[in-house]
Formats: structure tokens, C-alpha cells, sequence
């Protein structure tokens, strides 16, 4: 049982917008840990209702009674200043803490959180190095970032001293953990409303190894420059994987892909043979999260057996190129959460692995500040398709103080050379492709909004 000292004062905990994705996990943790937890949230779930069943009474809407008993509020970052029950805490003197800080106290609990962070790729490799722990039956601790079908959830409360989580750099939440182990995938030009300058992005992520004791484990993409250039920022030695970069610890080879895109290769560790692995999620950027996990788990002690296996069954997280049916069993339709264009140029690399006649995308571009700093990589990587249709963008937190819309996108892919369609109306969109897709078509649902409802449309 983790060691919960610095935490047993609170014996009563309410949280604020307990229905997200890391809050209803800390709600469980908690739970289980003994504490008194409540909660609210805007909107009922799945997921308020499972919080219900394990004994967590959900509050839909504002929770004034509830919170009124609490030794703490727990807070998501999405809450602001003028919400009703932060108010009331205030009123009534009740400490208050922000969702990342108080999930750093909760790394603290245990002696070996092992963080997977980078600007892409998180919720997949998390998901990957989770069922390598419990193929291996060590029984961890576990956040995250989606809905993973064998943990029936987001998260898992376990009894041993392994907390698996995803650690975002957005707005430097990653920087309040304490890592025993750190896996950096990648470092790319995101989050520019906050970080501003890829510079301020790269010093977030030097902070961050900083954070590793000097016994602890870190786990590098020998691919991507900017994260090898983190190796002088620490003692640790790092363990290194990639494709390209041969001199890397963990390296694949004879790479081959079946019609589906899911590829086999070969794993060497530096120049033995380690083993042949198959996936079944497609794209060479899952090669590279299955050999980051492979890296990772080799630390732990990991039998290669139990990784070949969990890999083979990890069949992908919620909304990472999921396939969600066809359309008159003709057209086959996938979603993504893709919002980025390194994630949108993966999918489009992961779709020429299959067999298909022509592909289709319907993008909603996320967040303005990200739509109009990265316009013109946008429009490249939409290339990639045979048919293009843009969605208005999904505001997520922002307001419209850039001056940008949907359309500018479909202008910008359209002065490339590029056929696109400014679609703002789902219904409109679903018709449009229904009458208009052939035998053998690909369809992709793309974004981290609410583009996620068309595909339930085309298939109907």
C-alpha cells in the first residue's frame, strides 16, 4: 500500500468537474485509499455514473452541501475563479488546489511513479506500458488518457508501488510530479498560446529531468533530437530507442505491415536480437511507442514474453485511428484524435499501409491560437487525403482574439492546389459524404472536439 502521509489530513475531498478524464481517476485512487469523496460536474457520463457505483455521489450541476463538509476542494484546471463553488470554498475558507498539483501529492505516495510525457503519443505508449505491468501481473496503479477497453475505464487502483500516468507539459503541469521513471517520446511545437517560443517548450522539458533522482530511469526517442539533447540535464543514464537512429539501445529492423497497416519488426537491444513483435494498432509511429514501452519494461525487469503478448492484444486507446464501423458495409470509418500536424502526417502514414480506394477527412481544426500558428502546416499535411472537408474550429478554452476561422484553412489548402470543403453544419457534412463515397473508401473523423459525433452519423 502506497505510503499516504502526506495526504491523510484531508479526510474529506470534493472535486470540482469530477467527471474528466486524470479527476475521476484521483477520485478512485482516493476511494480506495479510504478518503470521503464527492464531487461535480457539468454533465452526466459514463464515466459520473461509474463514480456513483463505486460509492462517489456525483452532483450534476453545483454541490454546495457537499462541498461544505470538505477538509479540501479539488479543482480542474477547465473551473474558473467565478464558479459558484469555488466561491463558496472561499467563503468558507476551504483550502483549494488545482488538479495537477494535487495529483503531484498523490506521486509522492507512491515510491515509483513512472511518467510518460512528450508532445505526442502519451495516451498510446501509457496505455502499452500499463498492460506490459499487468501482463506481468505487478499490479500498478494507473491514469490514462482514454478510455482503455482492459481496464473497462481510464484508470486502475492497484496495490503495489507502480503509478503509471500520463505527464502533460501544457501549462508545465508535468513539472508538480515526482518521477521515479520518465519516458519522453517526443518534444514538438505545441501549446503556443502558453509556452509562446518552441524555446520556452524545450526548457519546460529540462526542468522536467531535472526531476529524476539520480537512481531513476529515463527512457529517450534517439530519433528526435530535442530529446536526446535532455541527456546532459541529468545523471541518470538514459535507456534510447528509435528506427532512424541506429546507435539507439532498442532498435527495429525488417519492418513489414499486413493490409490492416499493423506492422511486425524485429527488436535488437544494441546488436543481439531481443525479439519479433507484432502489433495491432497501425503506423510506424506506433513502432515507435511499442519500443519505448519495450525499453521501458526491459527496465522493470519485464519477461520479453509478457511484452510480446501485451503489445499483440493492445488493439489501440478510445479515438486514436479507431474504427467505428462502415457505411452500407462498403466504407469503413475511422476517428482520431488527432489535433496536431506531426499527428495528422502519422495517421496519413499509418492510412497508406492499408488497402483502400480513396480516403476522405473531415477536420475540425482545435483552437485558434494552434490553427493560426500552424495554418500552413495544417494545409500540407491535409495533402495527404483525396478529400478534404473542414469543420468551424473547436474554441476548446480559447476566445477568437487571433482573427482566424475554418475558412482560412480551406483558402490556404485551396491556393496549394488542394480541393477542400468548408462544412460547419455535422448534419450537412454526414449527407454530403454518405452521397458522395465510393465502394472501398477510407473515412477519418479527425480532431479533439466534437467531430466525434459524425462518425456515429455516417454509419446509422
Amino acid at each position: 500500500m502506497p505510503n499516504i502521509d502526506n495526504i491523510k489530513k484531508y479526510k474529506k475531498i470534493h472535486m470540482i468537474g469530477i467527471g474528466g478524464v486524470s479527476m475521476s481517476g484521483i477520485a478512485a485512487i482516493l476511494k480506495n485509499w479510504g478518503f470521503t469523496v464527492t464531487g461535480s460536474d457539468w454533465v452526466k457520463s459514463e464515466t459520473t455514473d461509474k463514480l456513483n457505483e463505486l460509492g462517489i455521489p456525483v452532483k450534476v450541476g453545483h454541490n454546495l452541501e457537499n462541498l461544505a463538509n470538505a477538509n479540501i476542494v479539488v479543482y480542474s484546471a477547465a473551473i474558473k475563479e467565478d464558479d459558484p463553488e469555488m466561491l463558496e470554498a472561499k467563503r468558507l475558507q476551504i483550502p483549494t488546489i488545482e488538479r495537477a498539483d494535487f495529483l503531484g501529492e498523490l506521486t509522492r505516495c507512491y515510491q515509483d511513479t513512472i511518467c510518460v510525457s512528450g508532445t505526442h503519443g502519451k495516451t498510446t505508449t501509457t496505455s502499452m506500458i500499463s498492460l506490459c505491468f499487468l501482463e506481468a501481473l505487478k499490479d500498478p496503479s494507473i491514469q490514462v488518457g482514454a478510455y482503455l477497453k482492459q481496464l473497462d475505464g481510464n484508470y486502475k487502483v492497484g496495490n503495489s508501488e507502480h503509478f503509471i500516468i500520463e505527464a502533460c507539459e501544457y501549462v508545465e503541469s508535468f513539472l508538480k510530479f515526482s518521477p521515479k521513471a520518465e519516458v519522453i517520446l517526443n518534444i514538438d511545437n505545441d501549446h503556443l498560446d502558453y509556452f509562446k517560443t518552441f524555446e520556452n517548450i524545450k526548457n519546460a522539458f529540462i526542468k522536467y529531468v531535472k526531476l529524476l533522482p539520480d537512481d531513476g530511469i529515463l527512457v529517450l526517442n534517439a530519433d528526435d533530437t530535442n530529446c536526446m539533447d535532455l541527456a546532459q540535464y541529468t545523471n541518470v543514464k538514459p535507456v534510447t530507442y528509435g528506427i532512424q537512429n541506429e546507435k539507439a539501445d532498442f532498435h527495429a529492423n525488417n519492418i513489414v505491415f499486413d493490409e490492416d497497416g499493423f506492422a511486425q519488426f524485429d527488436v535488437y537491444y544494441r546488436d543481439t536480437l531481443f525479439d519479433r513483435i507484432k502489433l495491432s494498432v497501425p503506423g510506424t509511429h506506433n513502432i515507435l511507442n511499442a519500443l519505448s514501452c519495450i525499453a521501458l519494461s526491459t527496465q522493470y525487469g519485464i519477461d520479453k514474453s509478457a511484452i510480446r503478448s501485451a503489445l499483440l492484444k493492445f488493439t489501440g486507446a478510445h479515438r486514436r485511428f479507431e474504427f467505428k464501423g462502415k457505411i452500407d458495409n462498403k466504407v469503413s470509418v475511422y476517428d482520431d484524435y488527432g489535433h496536431h500536424p506531426t499527428e495528422i502526417l502519422a495517421i496519413a502514414k499509418s492510412l497508406s499501409h492499408k488497402r483502400y480506394h480513396h480516403s476522405w477527412v473531415i477536420f475540425q481544426p482545435h483552437t485558434y491560437s494552434r490553427t493560426k500558428n500552424l495554418l500552413s502546416d495544417f494545409a500540407n499535411v491535409l495533402l495527404n487525403f483525396d478529400h478534404v472537408i473542414v469543420l468551424d474550429i473547436y474554441a476548446a478554452r480559447e476566445k477568437n482574439t487571433y482573427g482566424i476561422t475554418a475558412k482560412d484553412l480551406v483558402h490556404q489548402l485551396i491556393s496549394i492546389g488542394k480541393e477542400a470543403k468548408y462544412m460547419p453544419d455535422f448534419q450537412e457534412c454526414a449527407s454530403y459524404v454518405k452521397n458522395n463515397v465510393e465502394e472501398n473508401d477510407i473515412v477519418l473523423t479527425l480532431g479533439a472536439g466534437t467531430v466525434t459525433e459524425i462518425g456515429p452519423m455516417l454509419i446509422q
